[in-house]
């Protein structure tokens, strides 16, 4: 709100010279003088109002004051008429007051900023010596109130301070004391920890001990069930070769002859088509058998897989195959995926097996030699049904027997003498027939002369 400023402003009634404030009004009477306007406003006409307060005209004392409180002292000190009648409603509720602010001797026990607020707006003779008074006066009310209240609220702080302080002695001494309390309690915790430590240590100590102990034990128990287990697979392979055999006697004693029978028959087969060959080869003439033939003499030798390897062939020409194939009552033996997955690996399994099973049965029938096809049987997932081509035996291992250890048996199980020819490329398996009495040979012989077939 706007304070009114000093100017010219007329005497009063009486038409004394001008008097004028030069400094603002004290806060106190300020806010007085809007309360009277305020209370006053109410009594006057809207025509008796200047224009800017007209607007205000409906509005309670307490929300003019607050809303028009600047608009109000502005008319007060710009317009003489409006606070000639302000003034006028102002004497008219309090003609004791007015009265002697006129004769110039306020009533001293009534309240300065009152006889300050009721002078600035009837403007008698000396107003504003009488405003400038009031407003010491509210001063020094204002300074003594607050010095008292300082007073007093020094005393209370005062106060509080004098009992903070027991209470802090108090509480130093509570503290001091539980102090004194954790103190002996953090030395008992320090001694049990340090036993804690000493026996976590040991603990240590002795559970390394364990674990080296049970290392050496899960060691010496891994190198036992190794063992086992390598025994146990050696006498499973003996079990199925003996139960293989005792299958194959079965199965001869119900057919009325003997394994012996069969394997001196094949080989006399075998003989005799070599005797033929070997007749058919030196072109010699049919004769009887004279007493002389009896007599023990140097025969001619027929041939055998290792005559074969003395011609000049190289170990990948197919020629040699072939040579192979054309001894007589020869058997040919092929580890199947050893084949396969060196002529065409990235085919699966199945397409493999039926590719190479394909080729090997159109051999068969341009060689007429018996061929066996050996698969692993843990490289399936699931039984194979499969119609094996004519002229072609496909045999898988059985579980916990590996096809090269089936080889080897169908090896082992031919009569000494009989031609056989074992296709691998694995060293281990060729190395192994070869010492029972087998020709081995590479993989990319056979690729080479089934790609002719």
């Amino acid at each position: 709100m706007e304070q009114p400023e000093s100017g010219a402003q007329p005497a009063g009634p009486a038409g004394d010279a001008a008097e004028a404030l030069d400094r603002p009004l004290p806060e106190g009477v300020r806010r007085r003088v809007v309360a009277l306007v305020a209370d006053a406003f109410g009594g006057l006409t809207v025509a008796e109002l200047p224009a800017q307060l007209r607007q205000y005209a409906r509005f309670t004392p307490s929300r003019r004051a607050r809303l028009a409180g600047n608009a109000m002292a502005a008319a007060l000190e710009s317009d003489p008429v409006f606070r000639q009648r302000i003034g006028d409603r102002i004497t008219t509720a309090q003609p004791e007051l007015c009265t002697a602010l006129a004769a110039g001797a306020p009533p001293a026990a009534a309240d300065p900023l009152d006889v300050a607020a009721a002078a600035y707006i009837v403007r008698p003779t000396g107003w504003v010596k009488l405003v400038a008074a009031a407003g010491e006066e509210a001063q020094r009310a204002d300074a003594e109130r607050a010095d008292e209240a300082g007073r007093l609220e020094l005393e209370r702080l005062r106060d509080e301070l004098t009992e903070a302080r027991t209470l802090t002695r108090s509480e130093t001494e509570r503290l001091r004391l539980e102090l004194e309390t954790a103190r002996k309690e953090a030395e008992s915790l320090r001694r049990k920890l340090r036993s804690a430590e000493s026996d976590i240590k040991r603990g240590e100590a002795a559970l390394r001990r364990a674990g080296t102990e049970l290392d050496a034990a899960r060691a010496e128990a891994a190198a036992q069930v190794s063992a086992a287990e390598s025994e146990t697979r050696r006498l499973k392979a003996r079990l199925g070769e003996a139960e293989a055999s005792a299958e194959a006697g079965r199965r001869a004693a119900r057919e009325g002859r003997s394994i012996e029978d069969m394997r001196l028959r094949l080989l006399l087969d075998t003989v005799l088509d070599a005797a033929q060959g070997l007749r058919r080869e030196l072109a010699l003439p049919p004769a009887a058998v004279h007493p002389a033939d009896t007599v023990d003499a140097v025969e001619p030798g027929r041939m055998s897989p290792k005559d074969i390897a003395a011609r000049a062939l190289s170990e990948t020409d197919p020629a040699l195959l072939d040579q192979l194939l054309a001894l007589p009552q020869v058997h040919l033996v092929v580890d199947g995926y050893n084949v396969t997955k060196t002529g065409y690996p990235t085919m699966p399994l199945e397409k493999q097996r039926l590719r190479l099973l394909g080729g090997l049965s159109v051999l068969a029938a341009q060689t007429g030699a018996e061929i066996t096809c050996v698969f692993d049987g843990a490289e399936l997932a699931a039984p194979v049904l499969l119609a094996p081509p004519r002229g072609v035996r496909v045999l898988f291992s059985k579980p916990g027997i590996t096809a090269d250890e089936l080889i080897r048996q169908l090896v082992r199980a031919e009569p000494p003498g009989r031609p056989l020819v074992v296709v691998s490329t694995d060293r281990e398996v060729a190395d192994g027939v070869a010492k029972a009495g087998a020709r081995p040979v590479a993989s990319l012989l056979l690729l080479k002369r089934l790609s002719r077939v």
